[in-house]
């Protein structure tokens, strides 16, 4: 599994010791140093079952700057990976990208289910 997310989040700095309190091995990405590729987000996108939108850091600054609230819903699937692709920090984190799932956001309960069997 790979675990990317942004050290200076504190949400991901309560997903790492998640992971590390459970026992979960992991290898981590930082999102800053190493922004996904369009490929790779396309590929994430597909298997996680989410909408594109839910990849993006509503939260963020550059979310805001951009005014992207109102940008992303006249945006092709295509524009917004590229868009995404751009900047690690308009991606949501952490990420945690499995053979066969990957979770956007830390929901525990949610980490748990899927970690947990």
């Amino acid at each position: 599994m790979t675990f990317i997310c942004y050290p200076k989040c504190t949400t991901c700095q309560k997903a790492q010791k998640w992971l590390d309190e459970n026992g979960i091995s992991y290898t981590f990405r930082d999102i800053k140093m190493e922004n996904p590729t369009y490929e790779e987000l396309s590929a994430w996108h597909r298997r996680s079952g989410l909408p594109l939108k839910k990849f993006f850091n509503t939260s963020g600054l550059l979310y805001k700057s951009m005014a992207l609230k109102d940008k992303l819903p006249t945006m092709n699937e295509d524009e917004m990976l590229k868009l995404l692709a751009a900047d690690g920090m308009l991606v949501r984190r952490p990420l945690l990208v499995g053979n066969d799932f990957v979770l956007v956001g830390f929901k525990e309960a949610e980490w748990e289910s899927r970690l947990k069997k």
